[in-house]
């Protein structure tokens, strides 16, 4: 579906002077400084897949992105979308008839027409026959909730009703592949909730394959089975979530409110050196590598040796993971 062969990309930017004289020679200069956005990426995505392409600020992913839609050329490999060359003349309406692209702070939706004006636009742009128009727009109207702004403008349209808005046009004309860049930047925890399940729901109905790109690793953890993490331009992982904490291991933590104190150096002794200790906002937290240890025994030891009064447990959140592989740097 969609594969990036030893992908790179190169931009060249003038070196800058301070001051006005300094900007005045640099009309003139033809020095420029070199900035590698991808370095050499290599990744493929298979159909019906969701990937989430994550990285920090400037590492390179909407760049990709852009060469994924056609937007931008490589300097070097390639991109295929379904064997196609995106960004080549002779492919890119064929390919952009295929895709479709979110991003969370722009909008294709027409600023002072009412929605549904939008969605009729749409319709004639991707030539989608009156048929197929009705029922996909039926099927997202009661999927994204979109019947009470139907016929209002778009610039009156909250965030929320904007990015639902924006995710049936997207849809409306049914792509192969779809780009969802920060979908739900801004957007507060009920909202988010609700696109989030909307996008699984529209996956598991149209198998549509989608490149995720998010700083909100909850997103990530609800939608995702693989990731891809690029950084400085080059990745430095690739493949399913589950992996990424087997290889860290699968960290948990305890908390324990109790009434009596532990001899904690007993309780280490018991479980062979394996556990951390943390006092916490009054609670007591007990780290260890649920590979190693049994959080069932853990607890068994805690409730007998002291009265508990509350207990909560804590698995080690994606955040950490990623923390961890940007730091290292390597997977």
């Amino acid at each position: 579906m969609i594969e990036a062969q030893h992908v790179t990309k190169v931009f060249y930017r003038p070196i800058r002077k301070q001051g006005l004289s300094g900007m005045a020679k640099t009309l003139f200069s033809t020095r420029k400084e070199k900035i590698v956005a991808v370095n050499d990426v290599n990744f493929s995505i298979g159909k019906g897949e969701i990937v989430g392409y994550i990285g920090a600020n400037g590492a390179g992913k909407s760049t990709t992105i852009k060469m994924m839609c056609g937007i931008l050329t490589p300097t070097e490999g390639k991109i295929l979308i379904d064997g196609m060359e995106p960004y080549k003349g002779k492919y890119r309406n064929k390919v952009l008839k295929h895709i479709g692209v979110v991003f969370g702070q722009r909008t294709q939706l027409w600023w002072d027409l009412p929605l549904v004006e939008s969605f009729k636009l749409l319709q004639s742009i991707y030539e989608i026959p009156e048929k197929d128009y009705n029922e996909r727009l039926t099927n997202l109207k009661s999927i994204l909730e979109l019947d009470k702004f139907m016929d209002s403008p778009v610039r009156t349209l909250s965030l929320g009703q904007r990015m639902r808005a924006d995710l049936a046009a997207a849809f409306l004309h049914n792509p192969d592949i779809m780009f969802l860049d920060e979908p739900t930047i801004g957007l507060d925890v009920l909202v988010k909730e609700k696109i989030i399940a909307a996008i699984k729901q529209i996956h598991a109905q149209y198998q549509t394959t989608i490149i995720l790109t998010t700083h909100d690793m909850n997103d990530i953890a609800n939608l995702c089975e693989r990731i891809i993490i690029i950084d400085e331009g080059k990745i430095l992982f690739d493949g399913p979530l589950q992996d990424v904490k087997n290889r860290f291991g699968d960290t948990r933590q305890v908390f324990v409110s109790a009434k009596d104190r532990m001899d904690l150096e007993e309780f280490n002794k018991k479980f062979a050196g394996q556990l951390q200790f943390e006092v916490i906002d009054h609670y007591l937290s007990i780290t260890f590598d649920a590979d190693k240890v049994q959080t069932k025994d853990v607890l068994r030891y805690v409730f007998n040796h002291c009265e508990v009064i509350d207990v909560k447990i804590k698995e080690n959140s994606i955040e950490k993971v990623v923390k961890v592989i940007y730091e290292k740097k390597a997977y």
